[in-house]
């Protein structure tokens, strides 16, 4: 006869293995899970402020409306990154867009309410050009400051089934 006890393990151990990930969206979510959401954000953000400034600048185009190209370019390559991501898994279109609105709007609003706000208010250094020194080390410092307070935020989304964690499911 055999012995049915290690099996009984398994599925047990298995069970296990669902309740821990089942945990990890529901509210157990880890700073880590937060923080890699946000490098993500960032990383969109990042791409469309740079581009947003070296075009704004090329063009000559004065401080708001370079900020407003440059804004509408962070929230364009987050919501490009996410949404590349999700199609991979399969997704069509409009389920995949949807996605990448729901997950990526709050974090990217809070990130770039906090980059552009920091760089508007650092001294001279809306007046910077692609060239100083001041320019980039504001841009560095904003984006790392913006990191810093959107991690909790997309902490909270995510351990209540919102922001990345919808994006997460498709990873599997």
């Amino acid at each position: 006869m055999q012995d049915h006890t290690q099996h009984t393990d398994h599925a047990q151990h298995a069970e296990h293995a669902e309740h821990a990930e089942h945990a990890e969206h529901t509210g157990h979510v880890g700073w880590r899970m937060a923080a890699q959401a946000t490098l993500h954000c960032l990383t969109g953000c990042a791409i469309g402020e740079v581009l947003g400034m070296v075009v704004g600048t090329a063009f000559g185009w004065g401080n708001t409306a370079t900020m407003v190209l440059a804004i509408a370019l962070a929230f364009f390559f987050g919501y490009t990154l996410t949404l590349r991501s999700v199609r991979k898994a399969g997704v069509d279109f409009r389920t995949a867009f949807r996605v990448a609105l729901a997950a990526d709007t709050l974090s990217i609003a809070v990130m770039e309410l906090i980059d552009n706000g920091l760089i508007a208010l650092w001294p001279g250094a809306m007046d910077a050009t692609l060239a100083d020194a001041l320019f980039w080390g504001t841009l560095a410092l904003s984006l790392a400051v913006a990191f810093v307070v959107t991690t909790p935020v997309n902490k909270w989304m995510i351990g209540r089934g919102k922001g990345h964690a919808v994006v997460h499911q498709y990873h599997h």
